[in-house]
Formats: C-alpha cells, structure tokens, sequence
C-alpha cells in the first residue's frame, strides 16, 4: 500500500517535531507500506501537493491544525480522486478532530489513521471552495486566520481568546438576504455560520443539535446585535453552553443555503480565509470524503 504522509511542522505549538520521530518509527515498522512524507513551508503546498498526488497512493495521512486539514480536503476534491485519509490533529484547537472523536495522543492517532476503519463525512462547497466543517461570518471569524502562527503557539487556545476580545470594539451588523430551501428570508446578523461539527473554535458548543457528519444536512446559526451587555453575555452563555433558548440567536438545518449581501463580506472557512464575496452560495455534497475515525 502507498502511503502519502503530508505535516505541518509548525502548527500547534510545534507539537509533530516532539512526537515526529516516534510516529515515523511506527510507520517503518509497517512492512506492508510504502511511505512518501511530505512537510509543508507554506500556505496551500499541502493542498498543491495533494491535488497533484493523489492519484499516486492509495491512502493519505496529514497532520496539522485544522488549517491543514482543510487543505488537503481541498486537494482531494479537486483532484477528483477519493483516497482514504487519516488524520493526525496536531493544531491549537483541532475543532473537527474533537468531533470524530480521534485520539489526543498523536502516536495513538497514527495507529488510528493506519490501522482505523474509514467512514464517509459530508463535506460544504462554499462557491468553487470546499470546507469540512465551517463557513463563517461576522464578528469573531477572523480571529483563527488574524492571530499569527506564533501567537498561536505561545498561547494556544489562549490567543483565540485574546483575539476574540479584540473582536468585540468592532462588532458590525451585516444587512444579509438568504435563500434556503426555495424560501427567501432577510434579516441583520452580527455574526452567522454553516457548520458541520459539534463545535467551532472550542467556544460555540452545539452537542445539543442532533449534530451527525453524514447526514447530508448541515446546522446554521445566526446571531443579530444585542443592544447591551447583559444580552451579550446571555448570548455567549448559550453558545458556549449548547442549553436553553436565546431569542438573538437562530438556528436550523438545511442541505444548501445562499447568502446575499450589500456589500462584500469576508469569511473563515476552516480557521482559514475564506475570501470576501458579496454573493456565497453553500451546498452540502453528502458523504463526499473517506476519513478513518473508527
């Protein structure tokens, strides 16, 4: 079997380069292999490689953030090849990771990716993008791909937080027209995301949504402008619970959805910059990916 083994050096507060040499001697020791490895030097080489190769193994192995992840999902899509992937979540917050419930030890999650069964994920189009497991807008969005690598491994889940507080001297309301199902409905949000996880960043918790990956239906939330303090920490308080009601904040499921706005938007997808449309159109292409997680 020919194994592509692709890794972020630098993500997640340098977390492969302690646990690299170890994962390597497992992968040796499997006689059954044949092993390519593959380390990143920057932004969208995990993604190019991908696109190029896939056709040339018949499993592909990636560690890193969820960033990582997220390119080589790219690559897979657009190199219409549907290879077996395993995943070893080296990141600051590893948000997808969470949600298939992969091992927190990296060793333990190389075995996983090797010797693990695949299951099939849904996985979003956003335009001619793909994502795994959020499309967002609004405050907060930029907080993953505006908070730099070193902050990020310095601090960790720390300088998410950090950032975010950054985030809230400019809270801005987006004027957005959406068309679900046929059904067109206008409302102003200060924030709004398309998701398929059980939760975003480690602070929006959304365990109590019936949450599952391969459903062919992802959740939206959308969250309009609280007008004082004490509405904004009753919003935080559900998101980051997942209980009880919130009248600021709407959330429901749907196969596809289209966002048109006043003006151009910028977007996370990922962690990772989405782009900055005035128009984005996301559609669920059901079961699209093999990742082994069991």
């Amino acid at each position: 079997m020919k194994v592509l083994f692709i890794y972020n050096p630098v993500a997640g507060q340098l977390q492969i380069k302690n646990h690299l040499w170890s994962i390597l001697n497992y992968f040796s020791s499997e006689k059954k292999i044949k092993l390519t490895i593959h380390a990143t030097q920057k932004t969208k080489e995990a993604y190019k490689i991908v696109k190029k190769r896939a056709k040339k193994y018949d499993k592909i192995i990636c560690s890193g953030g969820d960033g990582t992840l997220h390119e080589v999902i790219n690559g897979l899509m657009d190199s219409n090849y549907n290879k077996v992937l395993g995943y070893i979540p080296a990141g600051s917050v590893n948000d997808f990771a969470t949600s298939l419930n992969l091992p927190k030890n990296m060793k333990k999650a190389a075995i996983l990716a090797m010797e693990g069964n695949p299951k099939k994920i849904d996985v979003g189009k956003f335009n001619d993008e793909y994502f795994l497991y959020v499309a967002a807008f609004g405050v907060f969005t930029d907080v993953s791909y505006v908070t730099t690598q070193e902050m990020k491994n310095l601090l960790g889940k720390v300088a998410y937080f950090l950032q975010g507080i950054n985030s809230l001297t400019s809270m801005k309301t987006y004027k957005v027209k959406m068309l679900v199902d046929d059904v067109v409905y206008e409302d102003e949000y200060i924030f709004g995301m398309v998701t398929n996880t059980l939760s975003v960043g480690s602070l929006y918790n959304l365990s109590n949504q019936d949450v599952l990956l391969d459903d062919g239906l992802f959740e939206v939330t959308l969250v309009k402008a609280p007008k004082d303090l004490i509405e904004l920490s009753n919003i935080t308080t559900y998101l980051l619970s997942g209980k009880g009601d919130n009248d600021l904040v709407k959330i429901f499921k749907t196969s596809n959805i289209e966002f048109v706005f006043d003006e151009q938007v910028p977007w996370t997808l990922d962690g990772e910059y989405g782009g900055d449309p005035q128009n984005a159109k996301i559609e669920v292409m059901e079961k699209a990916i093999d990742i082994i997680c069991e």
